[in-house]
C-alpha cells in the first residue's frame, strides 16, 4: 500500500476543523515534501518525524513522500501533525496497520527520540472528534484536558511505539479515564477582609447579583483594588457549559489550559500600558486578547484613566455584543467576550481624598475626566465613590460579612432572574426591559425628572432599570419600587459629577 490516511484537526479560533493527512510513497529519488498551506513549524516537522521514526525502530522508507493537509486552503501550524505524519509514513509502507486509523483522530508533536509532547488548543479539539463520532489519541500531557469532554473517548500515550502496538493489536492503550474536577471552586480572597467601604460592597452585591459593570472613583488605598479582586469570590458558581467555554479560550490562547483553575472565574488585570489589540485580540494568528480570556470573568481596568481613550473605546462594542470579531486581510477569527468591567480611577489628578486639599484647577480636573468617553461611561452600569477610610474604622478589630454569605444573596437574586427571564438582568433586552421593569406611574415620573435632570441618555435610561431590577431582586420584591430607583441614583457619581460642573 502506497497510500494512507489519517485524520487529525487545526486550530481556527475556538474552531477545530478536520484536517485529512494523506500520505504517498511514490517511486523516485528520495525526497519528503508537504503541501496543504503549512507554516513553518509543520514545514519543520519532516525532520522530527524522520528521527522519531528511526529512533523508535523503525525503516524510513527511502522514496518521494509527499504528505498533503487537506483543505489546502486552511492554513496549518504548530507540531501536533507530527503524529499523523508519522502514522501516516508508517501505514503507507505497511509497517503498521492502516485499517483501523479511521476510527481514531491523532494529534502530538514528537521529540527526535519519538516520544510525544504537549500541543496547545487540545480541548476544541476534543469537542470536535466527540461530534465525529472517532476516539482521539494524543500525548499523556494533553488527557486531562480532553478527558473534560465526558462522552469522548480519550487514550493517551508518551511514545510512538505505544500508539503503534495498539494500532498493530499487540498491546491496547486503555482508554483515559478523566479525574473528578471539583466544580466547588474555592478562592483565597475573602470579601470579609475589606474594612468599611459599605457602600462600595453593596455596590459589589448588586453588580454580581445582575452581571452588571462597575467603576469606583476614590483615592489611593481605600481599598478599590481589594474590592474588585473579590467579586469572583460573590460571584454565582459556574455551569459546566461556562466552565468547557472559559477552558477553551484558556486551551488556544499562550497560557494554555491549567486543570487547577477549573470552575474559577478569571481576573484578568491588564496594565494600562496596554494597547488594543492586547485587550480585544489579534495578531498575525489573531489570538484571544484580554477580553475573551475574562470570558464569564471578571476585566479589572485599574488606573482607568491612564488608559489610552482609543484603547478604552474599542471595548464599546464587546461590552454590548459579548463577543468580538477580528478581520485580519488573511485570516478572521470570532471569540466570545462575556465579561464584567470593573474599573477604578483617582478623582482627580493628583488623586487627592478630599476637595479642601486638592490643588488641581477645574479645567485640569474637566480635562483628567475627559479621558473617558461618554460612549463608554454609557456602558458603565455603577458609579460610585470611594472615600478614605475614617482611621477609627480602619484600627477597629473585627470582619464583616464574609463572601459566602453575601454569595448566598447573590444565588438567590441570581436564580430570580433565571426562573423569571431565563438570563441576567444585565442582558435583558429593550424588550424585556419593558416587560420585567415596569414602573409605577409615581416612579416613571420620578425616573421622568432624573433623565431630564441629568440629561441621561436611552441607554443610561435602559441600565438605570436594569440595575433597579437587580436591588429589587436581591430584596425579593416582585416589582422594582421608588426605594430602588433611589438607591440607583446613589451609585450614578460620574452623572452627578457632570451636572455639578454644568
Amino acid at each position: 500500500m502506497n497510500l494512507a490516511i489519517v485524520y487529525s484537526r487545526t486550530n481556527d479560533g475556538i474552531d477545530a476543523p478536520q484536517v485529512t493527512v494523506e500520505v504517498h510513497l511514490g517511486n523516485g529519488l528520495p525526497a519528503f515534501s508537504i503541501v496543504g498551506l503549512p507554516e513553518m513549524a509543520v514545514r519543520e516537522s519532516k525532520d522530527r518525524v524522520r528521527a522519531a521514526i528511526i529512533n523508535s525502530n523503525f525503516e524510513f522508507p527511502a522514496k518521494r513522500i509527499t504528505v498533503n493537509l487537506a483543505p489546502a486552503d486552511i492554513p496549518k501550524d504548530g507540531g501536533r501533525f507530527d503524529l499523523p505524519i508519522a502514522l501516516g509514513i508508517l501505514a503507507a509502507s505497511a509497517q503498521i496497520s492502516a485499517q483501523v486509523l479511521s476510527q481514531y483522530e491523532f494529534i502530538g508533536e514528537l521529540s527526535l527520540g519519538g516520544q510525544l509532547r504537549a500541543v496547545k488548543g487540545v480541548l476544541p479539539t476534543a469537542y470536535a472528534v466527540n461530534q465525529s463520532r472517532r476516539a482521539l489519541i494524543l500525548p499523556e500531557e494533553n488527557a486531562d484536558e480532553a478527558g473534560l469532554i465526558k462522552e469522548l473517548t480519550v487514550y493517551s500515550a508518551n511514545h510512538l511505539l505505544q500508539i503503534c502496538s495498539h494500532l498493530n493489536g499487540i498491546e491496547k492503550l486503555c482508554p483515559y479515564t478523566p479525574a473528578n474536577i471539583s466544580h466547588k471552586p474555592s478562592y483565597n480572597l475573602d470579601l470579609s477582609e475589606v474594612k468599611g467601604q459599605f457602600q462600595a460592597k453593596r455596590a459589589l452585591e448588586i453588580a454580581a447579583a445582575g452581571g452588571h459593570n462597575l467603576l469606583m472613583i476614590g483615592p489611593p488605598g481605600t481599598g478599590k483594588t481589594m474590592l474588585a479582586t473579590r467579586l469572583a469570590t460573590i460571584l454565582p458558581p459556574m455551569t459546566e457549559a461556562e466552565a468547557l467555554e472559559a477552558a477553551t479560550i484558556a486551551s488556544i490562547s499562550d497560557q494554555g489550559f491549567d486543570a487547577s483553575s477549573w470552575g474559577l472565574r478569571t481576573v484578568r488585570d491588564p496594565h494600562h500600558t496596554s494597547s488594543g489589540v492586547a485587550l480585544v485580540g489579534g495578531g498575525a494568528k489573531v489570538r484571544p486578547g484580554e477580553i475573551s480570556l475574562a470570558h464569564h470573568g471578571i476585566l479589572f481596568l485599574d488606573e482607568l484613566v491612564e488608559f489610552d481613550r482609543k484603547v478604552l473605546d474599542v471595548l464599546r462594542e464587546p461590552l454590548e455584543t459579548g463577543k468580538i470579531t477580528i478581520s485580519r486581510a488573511a485570516r478572521q477569527a470570532s471569540y466570545p467576550a462575556q465579561f464584567q468591567l470593573i474599573a477604578a480611577m483617582n478623582p482627580c489628578p493628583q488623586g487627592c481624598d478630599t476637595h479642601a486639599s486638592c490643588q488641581c484647577s477645574a479645567e485640569q480636573k474637566r480635562r483628567y475626566r475627559e479621558k473617558l468617553s461618554a460612549p463608554f461611561l454609557d456602558r458603565i452600569d455603577l458609579q460610585i465613590e470611594v472615600l478614605r477610610l475614617p482611621r477609627e474604622d480602619l484600627l477597629k478589630p473585627g470582619k464583616g460579612e464574609s463572601s459566602k454569605q453575601v454569595r448566598k444573596r447573590v444565588i438567590a437574586a441570581r436564580e430570580r432572574q433565571l426562573k423569571r427571564q431565563n438570563k441576567a438582568n444585565r442582558f435583558l433586552t429593550n424588550s424585556e426591559i419593558e416587560k420585567y421593569c415596569q414602573l409605577s406611574p409615581k416612579d416613571e415620573a420620578l425616573l421622568a425628572q432624573i433623565i431630564d435632570k441629568f440629561k441621561l441618555s436611552a441607554r443610561a435610561y435602559h441600565r438605570i432599570l436594569k440595575v433597579a431590577r437587580s436591588i429589587a431582586d436581591l430584596e425579593g420584591a416582585q416589582q422594582i419600587q421608588t426605594v430602588h430607583l433611589s438607591e440607583v441614583m446613589s451609585y450614578r457619581a460620574m452623572d452627578r459629577a457632570q451636572q455639578g460642573a454644568a
